[in-house]
């Protein structure tokens, strides 16, 4: 399944750099607003360490990771809602995007010059949020000035639709995202239908002088509304140019678990709502993508989108009792590889064989 995770801010707080780390593709990084005009995407694979434990077991001839696409998206500035800057095409870009990574500044460096002269994480982070207010804000108005004539005529469905849309008016006046609002599964369809941009899930990354390991995530910005994580984008692109066998020592040296990067590419799979499954065997052991409480045959068509329509079982082993068995042969003799029907839900870390019909 392709998701897309859009990585935004204002100029020159490192989107680019953060960007050329996590893809290791060269998007130009200038020191001066509006240089990614076209937004890059880049395919970066979800660091798992379960695959090479189970492909330990099946001696597969290859190993394919699970995957977020990551679209560096050029810089906003303040009136981006009303088209400054590079507003319309910054807006129209999160749209296509599945969920927002907002990189906010927060490195001293005289040399990189701030769109507003001055540090200020908590600033640079209401610009942001406010045009998108804004500009949820317009479209919401727009949709209620019609449906408000349509009400008139007593239709109920029209004059519940009128009721929502007042909700989340008052809402964005406030100053506050959509997210933030709860709503009922009717009610988060038919505001699904508006596209609107402060209902995708987002993730802070306060782009840092120090370290990853300098401060607990969200400590100090606990009111904002998504996770936070702390990241040295420039550190993290220095790791990402080095060679895989290298880049673990120096994470080592670092005094670091992992990278930045591995936390932020995880942080943003779990914003998604998103668990991985397996399938492994001696042609290949890959990880697939499914969202949380997905059933098995949504997760066989993520396979192939025939084996949905045609599922009729699956044969399902939690990936740690797998490795402890140390076969699919063993597996079954100990009887731990359960058979699944229609209706069983997912589960983070599942190795699956799906039947089906062909």
């Amino acid at each position: 399944m392709s998701l897309s995770i859009g990585i935004v801010g204002l100029p020159n707080v490192g989107k680019s750099t953060l960007f050329n780390a996590l893809t290791k593709k060269q998007a130009e990084a200038s020191n001066y607003p509006f240089c990614t005009i076209d937004p890059n995407v880049g395919v970066v694979e979800v660091p798992d360490g379960r695959l090479a434990k189970l492909a330990a077991v099946s001696l597969p001839k290859k190993i394919i990771p699970t995957v977020i696409e990551f679209t560096d998206i050029a810089g906003l500035v303040k009136g981006a809602h009303k088209g400054e800057g590079l507003g319309n095409k910054f807006l129209s870009h999160i749209r296509e995007c599945d969920a927002i990574c907002e990189v906010v500044r927060e490195f001293e460096n005289t040399d990189i010059i701030h769109v507003d002269g001055r540090i200020d994480p908590e600033g640079d982070r209401e610009t942001i949020n406010l045009e998108l207010i804004f500009a949820d804000l317009s479209t919401v108005e727009k949709r209620l000035a019609k449906v408000s004539k349509e009400a008139k005529s007593g239709g109920k469905e029209m004059i519940k639709l009128k009721g929502l849309l007042e909700k989340l008016k008052n809402e964005l006046e406030n100053g506050r995202a959509i997210r933030n609002l709860e709503l009922d599964e009717d009610e988060k369809n038919e505001v699904k239908k508006l596209n609107p941009l402060t209902i995708k899930p987002i993730i802070y990354v306060l782009n840092s002088n120090a370290d990853s390991s300098s401060a607990k995530e969200g400590e100090e910005n606990s009111n904002w509304d998504g996770k936070v994580i702390r990241i040295n984008a420039k550190l993290e692109e220095e790791i990402a140019s080095l060679p895989d066998e290298e880049q673990a020592e120096y994470i080592e040296e670092l005094g670091l678990n992992e990278s930045g990067l591995n936390k932020l590419i995880k942080t943003s799979y779990s914003l998604l709502g998103l668990i991985t499954f397996f399938t492994t065997g001696p042609d290949e052991t890959r990880a697939w993508t499914v969202n949380k409480e997905a059933k098995a045959p949504v997760a066989a068509g993520v396979i192939h989108t025939d084996f949905e329509k045609g599922f009729i079982r699956a044969e399902v082993i939690n990936w740690e009792k797998f490795i402890e068995s140390g076969s699919e042969a063993k597996a079954k003799e100990k009887g731990l590889i359960r058979t699944e029907g229609k209706d069983y839900i997912m589960q983070d870390g599942d190795v699956c064989n799906f039947l089906v019909n062909k």
